[in-house]
């Protein structure tokens, strides 16, 4: 897949405890952005912030939360995140789902590189 140019990022927010069928949300959100054919989707932990319930979640040894923030980044074309949205309103019931529009100026698989030069 060749992505280049105007784009969309898409981040949610939801919390490390949350679930789909008794298993991570996040790990759901990923399974299905792949199934869709999107370019990529990275999970990332947070180590501290807090959302609309406004309490604060944090790894600092002595508060220990179970629930800490994760964000899931997803970049592709409008067409593509724009049909995945769907998925997210049946999975995403506590967090935020954020569009931004971006630009891409690289976007290469590994290895891709060294098996394009002569």
């Amino acid at each position: 897949m060749r992505l280049t140019g105007t784009a969309v990022r898409l981040t949610i927010m939801v919390g490390e405890t949350d679930r789909w069928h008794h298993k991570p949300l996040y790990a759901e959100i990923v399974h299905r952005a792949h199934q869709a054919g999107l370019a990529g989707a990275t999970v990332l932990r947070g180590i501290e912030g807090y959302g609309a319930s406004n309490l604060i979640h944090t790894a600092r040894l002595l508060s220990m939360s179970d629930d800490l923030p994760m964000v899931i980044l997803i970049v592709d074309t409008h067409e593509r995140v724009n049909a995945f949205l769907p998925q997210l309103d049946e999975l995403v019931h506590e967090g935020l789902v954020i569009l931004d529009d971006c630009e891409v100026i690289r976007y290469v698989g590994r290895g891709a590189e060294r098996s394009a030069q002569p």
